[in-house]
């Protein structure tokens, strides 16, 4: 493969930060050719909540995908999450300019900025303007409009803003790990762009991206995003409620958890038994395994009852027959499956990253979906300018590495 470009994302999540290295060649595909996983200290439910321990977090991730793939990184595609993510859709209206009245690209830009002027408040910040699609003098369902004629142009939007403060926050961790921002994607959006074939999503279908703190949603009807949305719950909560249940140790509980647990009782046998070390006590107890599942059970049904509820919400009960796509570290638990297609009555898998090379046989699973996403997102939007966030220095890194491969091919 010939390299073209390299890029870098890194996702700093509640439990972990990781920071994956890949290049891109002529053709689009990406090859992972470093990775760094450090433990996450300074993050709570996907936002920042101590900088120091944050920014170190960061840099010891970034060093060891450093150290593994004999790049220096300069900056990177960065994953967003946290409650304060909101989303609506927005429709902009022009009229096409020019004396041929064709559709340029300055009319497709004009319509976006249109529909961009929607009321953020001031203490929001719009991290995604997604084109759903265009209207053509009333000819609806066209995904790209350029060179039509037309005298009327419209586009329909699908916009995720963030809490400034909490976008502000994280942007200034990474920059204090000596990595500019290329632009910040939101978590289900890079999840997504790992997961779900063209087929889901154009038929209607859900992505969530279980993580340590909190579980990323996206809704993609008609090809593009339609609804996103962040609930504050994910796998940290199930561990919690494992330790106090067996009276254990958060460590131990992760570990019974994932070794022991599953989400479907009809897996256990009731008289299974475990044995496991319990606080201020020598020799442990032993337990029904049962016990460690009904609660595993409980506490996911609550994240899947949750995820129901953000679907209704948007107003798609019933309508997504390309189902579920759960994702994320919470998805490798065992029995998820079984429970969330009785939780949400719909199909369900569980959607491993897809579309990259290199190193994938030993970051190909759930947990890596959205780092893996974030370089993809950045292959496939590679010379695009991003919104709201540019680079530290206003100027945007991801169109100069556009203009570098386009003086390379000319035409």
């Amino acid at each position: 493969m010939e390299r073209e470009a390299v890029l870098v994302g890194i996702d700093a999540g509640t439990t972990k930060v990781t920071t994956l290295i890949g290049e891109v060649g002529r053709t689009g595909d990406v090859n992972v050719i470093g990775y760094g996983i450090a433990p996450s200290a300074g993050m709570k439910k996907g936002m920042v909540a101590n900088i120091d321990q944050t920014v170190n977090s960061i840099a010891s991730s970034v060093e060891k995908a450093e150290r593994l793939s004999g790049y220096k990184i300069s900056s990177a595609f960065v994953s967003v999450g946290g409650s304060h993510i909101s989303s609506q859709n927005s429709r902009g209206v022009v009229a096409v300019s020019g004396h041929k009245r064709e559709v340029s690209r300055e009319d497709v830009a004009r319509a976006t900025e249109a529909a961009k002027a929607v009321q953020v408040p001031s203490n929001r910040e719009i991290l995604h303007v997604v084109a759903r699609g265009y209207i053509v003098d009333g000819q609806e369902g066209i995904k790209d409009p350029l060179g039509m004629s037309a005298v009327r142009l419209e586009v329909e939007t699908h916009i995720v803003a963030g809490a400034a403060t909490s976008v502000q926050n994280l942007s200034k961790c990474v920059s204090s790990s000596s990595v500019q921002i290329d632009e910040m994607v939101i978590s289900s959006l890079a999840a997504a762009e790992a997961t779900l074939t063209d087929t889901e999503k154009e038929l209607g279908v859900l992505v969530a991206d279980i993580g340590g703190g909190t579980t990323d949603i996206a809704i993609f009807v008609d090809g593009a995003a339609y609804h996103t949305a962040v609930l504050p719950v994910g796998g940290i909560n199930v561990t919690n409620d494992v330790a106090i249940g067996l009276r254990t140790s958060l460590n131990l509980a992760e570990e019974i958890k994932i070794k022991h647990g599953t989400a479907n009782m009809a897996e256990v046998e009731p008289e299974e038994l475990l044995n496991v070390a319990v606080l201020g006590e020598s020799g442990g107890q032993t337990i029904q395994r049962r016990k460690l599942c009904e609660i595993i059970e409980a506490r996911m049904g609550e994240v899947f009852s949750l995820i129901g509820e953000e679907v209704k919400r948007s107003g798609h009960a019933g309508m997504l027959p390309a189902g579920a796509v759960l994702t994320g570290g919470g998805a490798r638990l065992a029995g998820v499956e079984v429970l969330a297609r009785e939780t949400l009555d719909m199909p369900v898998r569980v959607g491993s990253p897809q579309g990259a090379g290199g190193l994938m046989d030993q970051i190909g699973n759930p947990a890596f979906s959205t780092s893996i996403g974030l370089l993809l997102w950045g292959a496939h939007h590679i010379g695009e300018e991003p919104i709201g966030y540019g680079g530290s220095n206003g100027v945007n890194p991801l169109s100069r590495i556009g203009e570098w491969i386009r003086n390379l091919f000319p035409g």
